[in-house]
């Protein structure tokens, strides 16, 4: 019984560990790296510009739920895109990310 817990919890402090080093790493990379720089700044600037349209009543909320989705779905592929290359993305990657960007912000705006 003594064992399982110095186990689980030896576990618990390897996992969080592991979670503060990957979050650093991804912070630095974010404010270092150009491409991360501009496509994250984009992605922030749409989520500002989708509550604010929301708010003024101008988009539904339902229209804001599923703007955000998309927004997410872009930084979850921007972030999957940087740990593929070492913490940073593509010229081309940063190419694919700005065009899904580009089709949301036009939604945004209409």
């Amino acid at each position: 019984m003594l064992i399982r817990k110095i186990a689980v919890t030896s576990l618990l402090v390897l996992s969080m560990a592991g979670l503060g080093a990957s979050s650093a790493s991804a912070l630095g990379w974010r404010a270092t790296h150009p491409r991360r720089a501009e496509v994250n700044g984009r992605l922030n600037r749409q989520d500002h510009r989708i509550n604010v349209e929301r708010r003024e009543g101008e988009i539904t909320p339902s229209q804001a739920h599923d703007l955000h989705a998309q927004d997410r779905s872009i930084r979850t592929q921007e972030r999957a895109d940087a740990s593929q290359n070492g913490g940073h993305i593509t010229r081309s990657q940063q190419q694919s990310l700005n065009s899904q960007e580009n089709t949301v912000s036009r939604e945004i705006g209409r």
